[in-house]
């Protein structure tokens, strides 16, 4: 690649300043307390930038942030990199599309970790959108190849996977994709815990699901849910796989609705509210294309804000 498409390599000073931006925000969000946490970002075919062992996130410099080759070894810094890069290292490995890794333990999302319950769907139009379906790794002792490997089933259709028993580790195309995708998980954790103290979470039916999905399909976004025929509307069986056929299941939380796949047809009932909300859509002034339009110019202005 080239120098536009890496930047200035293990050199790159505005690349450790981006780390150390994320370390702040880790750290004043309370995602990560004392020297929790690790942050990284690919600047080479072979090279990563990374936060060191032992600082606290929330007050690293750019001479802190050290630099590892795609096997772990260490070639620049004068800290020790963090023994958790193994981590960043195998999803950059097996996702070449993602540069920047962000692992921390946001205590709303952390607490579905430690109680080992899956995170439902079908619930806040944003998640749905801008996330889909969030796995749930096994737990293993971090630090080395083994806990690394175990995100790997996982990482085919996803951005986020919550560790069990330990935090969640986020990615993306650059830092700060990376890190929003933690924010918006733990907010959508914190909003499921304080519902369930109001007594029940409330879940999409098979048309609001159905629109969603489309909404997300025009923004540009993936989803598993597009290409797996068998995949239930609401995310439930989409790394059925990787959980070796046995994925956890809810005890805090009803469990979501089962609906046809979003590649499957719809059921009778939603297919005629479908065909009535056409036709109402056909006599109003507003065309439906402009309708979409306007709820997507929304969500992307809320998003820059």
């Amino acid at each position: 690649m080239t120098e536009t498409q890496w930047g200035r390599g293990i050199h790159d000073r505005a690349l450790k300043e981006e780390i150390c931006e994320i370390g702040r925000r880790v750290y004043n969000k309370g995602f990560a307390a004392a020297n929790d946490g690790n942050i990284s970002i690919r600047v080479g075919e072979n090279e990563v930038l990374c936060s060191p062992t032992m600082i606290c996130k929330g007050f690293m410099e750019p001479e802190d942030i050290c630099a590892v080759d795609l096997d772990g070894n260490q070639i620049a810094g004068r800290r020790k990199r963090t023994s958790e890069v193994l981590l960043h290292l195998t999803i950059m490995k097996q996702r070449p599309d993602v540069r920047a890794v962000v692992h921390c333990h946001p205590p709303h999302a952390t607490a579905f970790a430690v109680a080992g319950e899956p995170i439902p769907q079908c619930v806040l139009p944003e998640v749905e959108v801008f996330m889909g379906e969030v796995p749930l790794a096994p737990y293993e002792t971090p630090g080395g190849q083994s806990f690394a490997d175990t995100v790997i089933p996982f990482l085919e259709g996803t951005n986020t996977i919550i560790l069990a028993s330990h935090g969640t580790v986020s990615f993306g195309k650059d830092l700060v994709d990376a890190y929003w995708k933690t924010e918006i998980l733990d907010a959508y954790c914190r909003i499921l815990l304080l519902a369930k103290q109001l007594g029940n979470v409330n879940y999409f039916d098979e048309r609001e699901a159905r629109e969603l999905l489309e909404l997300k399909q025009k923004l540009g976004f993936d989803d598993p849910r597009f290409h797996k025929p068998d995949c239930d509307l609401c995310g439930n069986t989409s790394f059925v796989e990787g959980y070796g056929g046995q994925p956890p299941t809810q005890k805090a939380f009803a469990p979501a609705p089962s609906f046809p796949g979003y590649l499957q047809q719809a059921s009778t009932s939603t297919a005629a509210a479908a065909t009535t909300a056409a036709t109402a859509a056909a006599g109003s002034s507003a065309p439906s294309e402009d309708l979409v339009s306007a709820i997507t110019d929304q969500v992307m202005s809320a998003l820059s804000e």
